[in-house]
């Protein structure tokens, strides 16, 4: 793998983030953690959106300037990454000045190539979804389907993209390409908004839209939202309509961008065409997640239900965000909705981190400390079963071959499935202990068959920090310390026998790596 390009939906700037927003960067996050395992060439961007009608308003509200309000709610954004581990390469907000003049480049280019065309219009605008709906979208009483507020009816002369242009090579591209709309069968939901798609507006009148990106020679006009906004996938890489960056021409196309299944029509219909029209090459993939309810309820304002990113940690004294992180991955299969509660976040997590991987982690090094004052000798290292030791060669097979199974997961962004993947071979490890019962062993004095066990164990405990290193990079990296173990090491290079033969650990070097959310000991460390 030479390169992977990946970019999550840049967020609007007229609140601040919640739990829906922390979703879409976890998932991303860990695609680009695992990919950097695979590949050196790792760019990863998010960013913020910041203009359009709504910014002007609630920035007139406040009674300060709409760069006041985008500069305060932005940096939200970036505190909340920041806090959850989003590692991100490049934060890009679309009032960044190499932004905006690369967009009226983009502008200009499809004026003169005759994509974009100046149109008197009238329609119905909602300015929650940022476009013009057809009567045909709106429910029964009028309203937009989304946000549920009547559209105003709205006449100006704007500029138009001629969308309708590129409607049958974005339908080829589809059907030729079953995997560039993941998961698969959100295709159709596609197709047929083909079926009806029509020119879009690409600018507004000044005198509506103060709060954009001016059109070059034509200054009373705004750059609308999908022209700019959209954009920001390639100029973010240093994309100019005459002579585009290294890093541009290395990166792009993207290999995978992670959107919300409410914004799939604008990145599977209006993106590509705003491409082909620029003669540039379409992303492999679209990822549109689903969304994340609150117990089982839509989050709503008027609920009381929308839980910031930072809460949970908040709520529950995390002082990483593995545990939070992990839960969020894991809430839902590939492209289906989710679902969060305080009750199955402690549940799942306190099983799968503090049970399962965690404790076996820790009361293996405890035994080794406690039978062999932590030293792995030579003579532990054969993997082949014996009449006393039982599946070492299998179990130790099994856990290398997870890596393939995973990375196949990952490569079609099933990140829920991989992580159960993962999950598994901690749980074949766990039996495997209970089968040999290394305990009883040392008992019968076989010491060297329980050093067998013990260094079985932590061989394959290296490669489940390797595995769940996306999803818990704290977690992993502190398994693998305790281990000795290169967790930068690349995937295609680790092995069955990553521990080395000599002093591995101290009994005052061991400690748990996760301890179980609301236990009396984590209480005790919060305090403390």
């Amino acid at each position: 793998m030479d390169k992977f390009y990946l970019t999550t939906a840049i967020d609007y700037v007229n609140g601040a983030p919640h739990i829906g927003h922390a979703y879409e960067k976890i998932l991303t996050d860990i695609l680009a953690r695992h990919f950097s395992q695979r590949t050196d060439n790792m760019y990863f961007l998010t960013g913020t959106d910041e203009h359009g009608i709504k910014i002007q308003k609630t920035a007139a509200a406040r009674g300060i300037t709409p760069k006041e309000l985008c500069d305060e709610n932005s940096q939200k954004f970036k505190d909340a990454w920041k806090a959850l581990d989003i590692n991100y390469n490049r934060f890009i907000r679309t009032t960044d000045e190499d932004h905006k003049a690369i967009v009226q480049k983009i502008f200009k280019k499809l004026v003169e190539n005759g994509d974009i065309y100046k149109h008197s219009y009238q329609g119905l605008y909602c300015s929650g979804c940022e476009c013009f709906l057809n009567e045909k979208d709106l429910t029964e009483d009028g309203l937009c389907p989304d946000h549920l507020k009547k559209p105003e009816i709205v006449s100006e002369e704007n500029y138009f993209f001629k969308l309708t242009k590129y409607k049958d090579a974005i339908i080829k591209h589809i059907k030729e390409n079953p995997d560039f709309i993941v998961p698969s069968f959100r295709a159709n939901e596609v197709l047929n908004q083909l079926e009806d798609i029509q020119d879009i507006s690409v600018s507004r009148a000044k005198s509506n839209v103060q709060w954009g990106i001016d059109v070059l020679d034509d200054p009373e006009q705004s750059i609308y939202v999908w022209i700019d906004a959209l954009s920001n996938y390639i100029t973010a890489l240093g994309y100019d309509t005459e002579n585009p960056s290294e890093m541009f021409k290395k990166l792009w196309p993207a290999d995978v961008q992670v959107i919300g299944k409410d914004i799939l029509k604008f990145h599977s219909i209006y993106w590509p065409a705003i491409l082909l029209a620029l003669g540039l090459p379409l992303p492999k993939h679209i990822y549109a997640h689903g969304w994340i309810t609150i117990d089982e309820s839509k989050m709503s304002k008027s609920l009381g239900n929308v839980i910031s990113p930072t809460s949970v940690l908040e709520a529950f004294k995390l002082d990483k965000p593995d545990a939070f992180r992990y839960y969020m991955a894991t809430s839902a299969p590939c492209g289906k909705d989710g679902n969060y509660s305080d009750d199955d976040f402690k549940e799942k997590v306190n099983a799968h981190l503090a049970n399962s991987m965690g404790n076996l982690l820790n009361r293996t090094l405890s035994m080794l400390v406690k039978y062999f004052d932590g030293e792995v000798k030579e003579e532990f290292f054969a993997t082949a079963d014996s009449e006393v030791v039982k599946g070492s060669y299998a179990l130790s097979k099994e856990a290398l071959g997870k890596i393939k199974v995973v990375e196949n997961h990952f490569n079609h962004f099933e990140i829920a499935e991989a992580a159960q993947e993962i999950i598994s071979i901690v749980d074949a490890t766990n039996k495997y202990v209970t089968d040999n019962a290394p305990w009883t062993l040392a008992k019968e004095e076989k010491m060297v068959e329980c050093g067998q066990v013990l260094t079985t164990v932590l061989n394959i405990m290296c490669i489940i920090s390797a595995l769940i290193y996306p999803y818990c990079p704290n977690i992993a990296a502190d398994m693998a310390k305790q281990l000795s173990f290169d967790i930068t090491k690349k995937l295609d290079d680790i092995t069955v026998n990553e521990i080395k033969s000599g002093k591995l650990i101290t009994k005052e070097e061991i400690h748990p790596v996760f301890l179980r959310v609301d236990s009396e000991l984590a209480d005790k460390s919060v305090k403390k």
